[in-house]
Formats: structure tokens, sequence, C-alpha cells
């Protein structure tokens, strides 16, 4: 803590659940400064759940009073600038979101079943034919390509752009050798403008079809700004974060031999892994921004219209206050809510597809390779360079034989 009370966020930090407990121990908003950003944090569950649905707290950018000082280029800047539904409210958000929900319907999801155990069997055939004693990078190898391709085939890239695609992303889930710039992003846009332009010309079964139909038939009720947007968001969030999902729950599952041992033996279903590694080890660290739209109080402290609120969810996943021995991974534990997709109107659209997306990953992953073990402690792995994502930079193992 600084002179001036505030902490100070780190986004390479070595221990951010060590970081978020003494933020929750300075009380449920906390004055932080994040990346230059003088901002709250909302720390604990309950305290989130109300910044999150407050009607007084909002995610349009002309609210924040001191918008102007924003340090171009960083993870912030690169959030609460986006133009699509990510920081519209109201009847705009509606008006982005409305086409979108039918991607990521039930009827769409169980259609793609089949593909992304495809996609998973054929990523376990490539880990089958590597050295079964030498270290293999699962982020890297496994954790990243499935939810990669999935959304590829999802939002529709063509397949001679996704090399290059998937070489730019590459650097935004910090796999491989690039590192995410503010260059790389505008290259990264550059990309996607061009691949929109070419798909005008050719329509398909998937996403960029679905909003080109809709942009040119509802008397442009999504504006050429928005299409762009909409579709850029879906690639990025649309895969990044399940990327954190994947990883952070093999790493635990490794690190928790009786836990894994409930889920192949039967005992507990995948699906509670998924949501216990949600809640555990969000793969969201912190997210910005929602802002006072008036003065507001929120758990005794006053906030000023126009200040910025940090949402913390992977704080208010370990909060004692809202669950028993909240520190502890326990895929038995009874279901409880969480918050690491959201709540509200802005809730995760991709939620039902990470869910289905993990679930497949880990059954098939841990059910080929039975003598998998890790190359590194939990804590010795680096950690991600970013204030978003929670998750580590390789995850190490050795595979062992695949089970016949």
């Amino acid at each position: 803590m600084t002179d001036d009370s505030r902490f100070i966020l780190d986004p390479a930090t070595a221990d951010l659940h060590g970081d978020n407990e003494r933020l929750r121990e300075a009380g449920p908003l906390v004055p932080v400064t994040a990346e230059g950003v003088r901002a709250w944090a909302a720390t604990d569950y309950a305290t989130l759940m109300t910044v999150l649905t407050h009607p007084d707290m909002s995610r349009e950018l002309h609210h924040w009073a001191d918008r102007h000082t924003l340090p171009p280029g960083t993870a912030i800047d690169r959030i609460v600038t986006d133009t699509s539904m990510l920081n519209a409210e109201g009847e705009r958000h509606r008006r982005l979101r409305m086409p979108l929900t039918a991607a990521f319907s039930q009827r769409r999801l169980n259609g793609l079943r089949p593909r992304i155990e495809e996609l998973t069997a054929r990523l376990i055939d490539r880990l089958a034919e590597l050295p079964a004693d030498a270290p293999v990078d699962l982020r890297l190898e496994f954790a990243y390509p499935l939810p990669r391709e999935v959304i590829s085939e999802l939002i529709g890239i063509p397949a001679a752009h996704q090399d290059d695609l998937h070489r730019l992303s590459d650097a935004i889930a910090q796999v491989g050798g690039l590192e995410d710039s503010p260059a790389l992003r505008r290259e990264l846009r550059e990309l996607l403008d061009e691949i929109i332009e070419e798909r005008r010309g050719t329509p398909g079964e998937d996403l960029i079809t679905d909003l080109f139909e809709l942009h040119e038939k509802d008397g442009g009720r999504l504006s050429e700004d928005e299409l762009f947007a909409t579709i850029e968001l879906l690639f990025i969030a649309g895969h990044v974060t399940t990327v954190n999902l994947i990883t952070n729950a093999i790493r635990v599952l490794l690190s928790e031999p009786d836990q894994l041992e409930l889920l192949r033996s039967g005992r507990c279903p995948y699906s509670a892994a998924v949501e216990e590694t949600l809640r555990w080890d969000s793969p969201i660290a912190y997210f910005p921004m929602r802002y006072a739209v008036r003065d507001v109080e929120i758990d005794g402290v006053r906030l000023r219209g126009g200040e910025p609120v940090l949402a913390c969810f992977a704080s208010a996943g370990r909060d004692p206050g809202q669950y028993e021995q909240a520190d502890v991974f326990d895929i038995t534990r009874p279901q409880v809510t969480h918050l690491a997709f959201g709540h509200g109107p802005h809730f995760c659209l991709g939620a039902p597809l990470a869910r289905l997306e993990g679930e497949i990953a880990l059954r098939a992953l841990f059910g080929a390779f039975p003598a998998m073990k890790p190359v590194a402690l939990p804590d010795e792995l680096p950690p991600l360079d970013t204030l978003l994502g929670n998750s580590t930079r390789t995850m190490p193992v050795i595979l062992g034989p695949r089970a016949r």
C-alpha cells in the first residue's frame, strides 16, 4: 500500500490470490491503482454482485469523469474503449447482443459437441505421438488450440487466414514467442477487417454470415463499426478465457490427486471440476470498469459520480464470507454460484460453450494419460503478465504412456 493508501495492482504478480486476500481484508471497496489508473476495487462476492447489477453503475465510458487521464495502449485502455456490446447499456446493449444469442443457444451447442469432441480427439492423438517421458506444455499444445479452433469455426474464419490469425492470437493468449502490444492489436484488427470484407460475398453457416444478414436486411441494425467490433470481441473473448480455464483446471487437478481420482472413478462429473475451477481460480483476475452514474453508497463506501470500479472476479471466488473453506479446491462441495462469467445483462454469452469445451477437454485428457504428472509445482509456474487474465504462461507435464 502506498502513502495515499492505494494498493498498486501488479499485472505480473506471482501471488494473485495472496494479493486478493489482502484486498478483501482492506474492505469491500478498496482504492487501487491499476496500470496508472486510480479506481475502486470490488473485492468480495456481495459487493461485486452489487456493482454488477446496481442501476447507478454503468459500463458506458462517457460516465468516467477522468477518462482523459487513461494511459494509452494498456489492457484497461483496450477494454474500456471497446465499441462492441461489451460497454453498451440499455437498449443499445440489447440491440447488439440479441443477434448473438442464437449462436450460443443450446441447439447450436448440441450441434457443436461432436465437432468439439473430434477436435479434442485429434489433439490427444497429436499429444500421444510425442515422447511419453519428455516435458510437453499443455497450455500451448492442448488448452489453447482447442478453443481457438472452435471459435474460428463458429465465427467462420477462412482457412487461408487462420495461420496468420492464430499467430496474432497466440500473443493475446500468451503462448508462443510473440508479445502482446498495441502494434500487434492493430495488425489483428486489420486482418479481421480483411477477413470480414472477404466474407461479404461468401455466406456460410457461421456468425459472420448471421451478422451480415442482420446488418443488411434490418435497416442497419448493426452499424459497420459495430459489426467489426462485435466480430473482433467474439474472436478474442471467445477463446482466450477458455484457455485459462482449461490450463487452471489441469494445474490444480494434477496437484490434487484425491480430487482427480473422484473424476476418473466416475464418482464426480467433470462438470464439477469445471465449476470449481471457475470459482477457485477464475480465468479473469480483474475486469474494468463500472462507473458511478451519480453519487452512490455501496457497502458503506461513498462513490462520487464518475468514479470507476474494477471488478475483482478472482477475489470474489475465494471470499470466505460467501464460501465455506473458500481457499480449498473441492469438487464435492454442494453446488454453489460464482461470478466467473459475470452477472446480469452482461453475463458472458459464451459461458455454455466454455463449460462444454472444458468438460470435454478434461475428460479426454485425463482419460488418455492416466500416469500424467506435472513438471513443476503450481507456484513455480510463471504467471500471465496481464491485469485481466489469471493463469500461467506454461503448463509443462510428463504425459506418460497413453491408456490402452
